[in-house]
């Protein structure tokens, strides 16, 4: 199944928006790098809808107690329910632990249109 979604136009770098595919709900993610991503519109915690959450960034470790490095601005789907967040650009995987992920599905653009399939 492939669906039409949106048209580039309507997401910038950054941003994202609720879609369905099918019967399923899906939320639309355009990275800082201005790729495509889609996913299943539920957290795999506790079933929020990411939709409703932030496309972000996040802390990064560094060797010096109390310093703060920020990364991947733009490319983290953060949970609006409890804040997981999970790494568009890496399948949908949970930044704490890279072994769960929140489904993703395949993304291509083709005459400025985004069309999502699975």
């Amino acid at each position: 199944m492939e669906q039409v979604v949106c048209h580039t136009d309507e997401l910038q770098p950054g941003e994202m928006m609720e879609s369905t595919l099918g019967k399923h709900s899906i939320v639309v993610c355009r990275a800082s790098d201005g790729h495509y991503y889609a996913f299943l519109n539920r957290c795999i915690h506790q079933g929020a809808p990411l939709s409703k959450g932030k496309l972000c960034g996040a802390p990064a470790p560094t060797d010096n107690i109390g310093e703060y490095n920020f990364e991947k601005d733009g490319d983290i789907l953060r949970c609006p329910w409890h804040g997981r967040e999970f790494d568009v650009k890496n399948e949908g995987r949970m930044l704490v632990n890279e072994k769960y992920k929140v489904k993703n599905f395949h993304v291509t653009v083709e005459n400025n249109q985004v069309i999502v399939y699975n």
